[in-house]
């Protein structure tokens, strides 16, 4: 059996992380899957989607962890294509990914205690974003 939904979500700009972890078991729900997968995709080159804790001090540590990796101090010959000041949204994102694939046991996702379903917004400005989820399993 394959299901495939979608939401969107508008962020605050670069370095907002967004909890979807319900928004994602409510898919699972409607589709009705005891057991397989479900895909998490962001639609876009410069969000991400990825799992954490989410708890204030790690979201600024990994703010801090990414401007380390890719600072905005620097050069980026994106630039030059577009213009758009957003080459280090780029780098976060192509590091990090644009979707993550988990388990479903029972018709519930196969989490961690302390692990939650992340978008990570990395794009320089505020942004509507489409969350595309793909859910294969058995009833």
């Amino acid at each position: 059996m394959f299901y495939q939904d979608e939401f969107e979500l508008k962020t605050k700009g670069e370095n907002d992380i967004v909890d979807i972890t319900n928004n994602v078991r409510e898919i699972i729900a409607k589709s009705g899957v005891k057991n397989g997968i479900a895909n998490i995709f962001v639609v876009g080159s410069t969000g991400a989607v990825t799992t954490m804790e989410y708890e204030p001090g790690l979201k600024k540590d990994l703010a801090l962890a990414l401007a380390r990796i890719a600072p905005n101090d620097i050069y980026y010959y994106h630039h030059e294509k577009w213009g758009d000041d957003n080459g280090r949204s780029h780098v976060k994102a192509s590091i990090i990914g644009p979707s993550i694939t988990v388990p479903i046991r029972n018709g519930e996702l196969i989490l961690g205690t302390w692990q939650q379903i992340v978008f990570l917004e990395l794009d320089t400005r505020p942004r509507v974003r489409k969350i595309i989820v793909s859910v294969l399993g058995e009833y």
